[in-house]
């Protein structure tokens, strides 16, 4: 289960590291701070540069590269990680509704908007969406438009297409 801790307990105190982690779907790039996962980018399509005293690391990441790789094999279906995401209380509610959506399976805009209790917010959901920094983790690649079409996303629609047929075909078996 994922561990989802708000990115206020983290501190400016609190090194951040990143590193890349090579997949299916590109490199992608890591950030963390005080424990925690707190990005996951596609180097592909999203131009990230880390800050000046960020900590180029891969050692804080191993549990994350261990658990991506498993997911990418197809022996894991879901994330035992901490996270500390970072957006407004809104955010965190599609976020956490979007951490409910099965594996191998989507749900569309209007359908997260239903059930965060706020039907007529969907754009706004897709806003939150298109917030989400953890991707993967915080499964947004599950989200489609209404007619069943794939829709935007960080990774661009080949990485989603690609993570959504991963899972399909393991949920097949």
């Amino acid at each position: 289960m994922v561990q989802c801790v708000p990115m206020s307990t983290v501190t400016a105190a609190d090194t951040t590291f990143h590193t890349l982690i090579d997949s299916p779907v590109g490199p992608l790039w890591a950030t963390a701070s005080g424990g925690r996962i707190t990005g996951i980018h596609f180097t592909a399509t999203q131009r990230i540069a880390p800050e000046p005293d960020w900590v180029a690391d891969a050692e804080p990441f191993a549990e994350l590269r261990r658990q991506l790789g498993e997911y990418f094999e197809g022996s894991r279906r879901g994330f035992e990680l901490e996270i500390a995401p970072s957006g407004t209380e809104f955010q965190m509610r599609v976020w956490k509704a979007l951490q409910e959506i099965p594996y191998g399976e989507t749900a569309t805009y209007g359908e997260i908007a239903e059930v965060i209790g706020k039907p007529t917010a969907v754009r706004a959901v897709g806003g939150a969406n298109n917030a989400n920094r953890i991707p993967i983790i915080i499964p947004c690649h599950r989200v489609i438009g209404a007619g069943g079409s794939l829709t935007g996303f960080g990774g661009g629609i080949e990485a989603k297409s690609t993570l959504l047929d991963l899972e399909a075909s393991v949920a097949a078996g």
